[in-house]
């Protein structure tokens, strides 16, 4: 086993500026040999400028990097790769129906001595690489037989077939359930273990914990802290990120709901093709009500149901005690409901239309006159939106693609809040924002709540779901396995057992 105390790598005073902004001030960063050093801020905080500064995407201003002790010059990519780097990116760049060794080494394949191909060779070199990474796979299947946790692994043998030392994971969990985050993390201790170094990029706090063995926050291009893992608290990494004391957002609030009459009751939903069986619960004015599960269990294809995405075979949905049927969107609209989508840019926005026309989109009805639409009102709308949710925009027309993930999740809260609907379905309204975006989110919902609303929100962040929800449903392949009041939880891993367990 490796003793985590050489330092391996070294950026002393890195500095970086686009257009005259100094995005990057004198940052100081360190790794050691066979450390997980965690490297987190929020949006805009340098993070990735710095990155694709020792990757050699970015030339640097000023400043020098070291390894191990020697001075190295990183001006183009290919540089960080003869210096041993290499970088994981957050989307997959597998090809599903390659084989193993053809993805690991894919524009890097052994050649014979007429210059072809070695299919026999990339094997060979494959299975030495897999075993020596103790993955256990045969390298001549296709990775479309395998889960994603193992896609992250395949993407790591990858860039480790350069014989990288450094190695850079950019959100690796953003598309794993917690058991494959766990293998993941199995995984990322071994490399350790060998002596790979890894600099670990994630808005998941709690995980930054758990497996980093020190942590560094940037703000706004500056160093804030370095600091043992061991030695923080969730609520001083959070706070050094956004700046400020945290007014309480990650604890949760007991709230009184009025439940007199439920806004929303589902009966008896099934669905063979969703696996959805005898789904049965009340939703209350005011109310948050929150859906726990492992992936695959029926979160989603509940509140896709409730808006009309996806149909039920049977099963009865009462809003305001009147039977309604929903079979599109558009009567989900109709009926009061509106829908966060869990993957905001495909499902939630059109990233190439401006904030503005992304916000006025549900309500270009009621905005329209006898010939156009009331631009004048419309505006007015979505200033006052930007200015009460905090929206960072250049302006209402700036183009939806160009904000941050923590703002675009904003818009598209937004627009259904100008929509004017009773009940939100919220699917990971927090994933992949950074955590100051995350608290606004929080309290964002709360409020909503505080104005009568009824609130349905899934998530995968346990700590998240419990410091917001007033009761929680806990789902098991497709069935509701039991309901818990808020207060009946004193712990998440209570709350993780109860989901294993259903």
């Amino acid at each position: 086993m490796i003793k985590v105390s050489e330092v391996f790598l070294k950026m002393e005073n890195i500095s970086k500026s686009f257009n005259k902004i100094k995005v990057l001030k004198e940052v100081n960063f360190e790794l050691r040999k066979g450390e997980i050093h965690a490297l987190v801020g929020g949006n805009g905080a340098g993070k990735s400028t710095l990155m694709k500064i020792l990757t050699g995407v970015y030339k640097k201003d000023s400043g020098k990097i070291l390894i191990n002790g020697t001075k190295v010059e990183i001006n183009e990519p290919k540089d960080a790769k003869a210096n041993g780097i290499a970088m994981v990116f957050q989307e997959f760049s597998l090809v599903p129906t390659l084989t193993i060794a053809q993805n690991i080494f894919l524009n890097q394949e052994p050649k014979s001595r007429l210059g072809f191909i070695d299919d026999k060779k990339c094997l060979k070199r494959a299975q030495a690489l897999l075993n020596n990474l103790n993955i256990d796979v045969p390298p001549a299947e296709t990775i479309d037989k395998y889960s994603v946790a193992y896609w992250q692994l395949f993407e790591i043998a990858k860039a480790l077939s350069y014989n990288s030392k450094i190695l850079i994971m950019d959100e690796p969990t953003s598309s794993l359930s917690e058991s494959e985050t766990e293998i993941l993390f199995d995984f990322m201790k071994q490399l350790k273990d060998k002596g790979i170094s890894i600099i670990y990029i994630s808005h998941r706090m709690e995980e930054v914990l758990k497996i980093a063995d020190r942590v560094t926050i940037l703000r706004n291009g500056e160093n804030v802290l370095t600091e043992n893992s061991s030695n923080l608290t969730l609520e001083q990494i959070i706070e050094n990120i956004v700046g400020r004391e945290l007014e309480h957002s990650f604890e949760w609030q007991k709230r009184e709901i009025g439940r007199k009459e439920p806004i929303l009751k589902v009966k008896n939903l099934n669905s063979k093709r969703y696996n959805l069986k005898n789904i049965s619960f009340e939703l209350y004015p005011g109310e948050i009500l929150g859906i726990a599960g492992l992936m695959g269990s029926g979160r989603t294809e509940i509140v896709e149901s409730l808006f009309g995405i996806k149909s039920y075979d049977s099963g009865e949905i009462m809003i305001n005690n009147k039977k309604v049927g929903i079979e599109s969107p558009q009567e989900a609209l109709r009926e009061g409901l509106a829908l966060v989508p869990e993957n905001r840019r495909t499902q939630g926005l059109i990233l190439d239309h401006s904030v503005k026309n992304n916000i006025l989109l549900p309500i270009l009805k009621k905005l329209k006159g006898k010939l156009f639409i009331n631009d004048k009102e419309g505006r007015n709308i979505t200033e006052k939106l930007i200015e009460t949710m905090s929206i960072k925009t250049d302006g209402i027309n700036q183009k939806v693609k160009f904000l941050s993930g923590g703002n675009q999740q904003k818009v598209v809260i937004g627009k259904w809040i100008a929509h004017q609907p009773e009940i939100f379905l919220m699917d990971e309204p927090t994933i992949g924002v950074d955590i100051g975006a995350k608290t606004e989110i929080i309290e964002l919902i709360r409020s909503l709540a505080n104005e009568n609303k009824a609130i349905i929100i899934i998530s995968s962040e346990l700590q998240e779901l419990m410091a917001i929800s007033d009761r929680i449903i806990v789902l098991k392949n497709g069935s509701i396995s039991r309901t818990i009041n808020r207060e009946d939880i004193f712990s998440e891993e209570e709350l993780q057992y109860a989901i294993q367990k259903g």
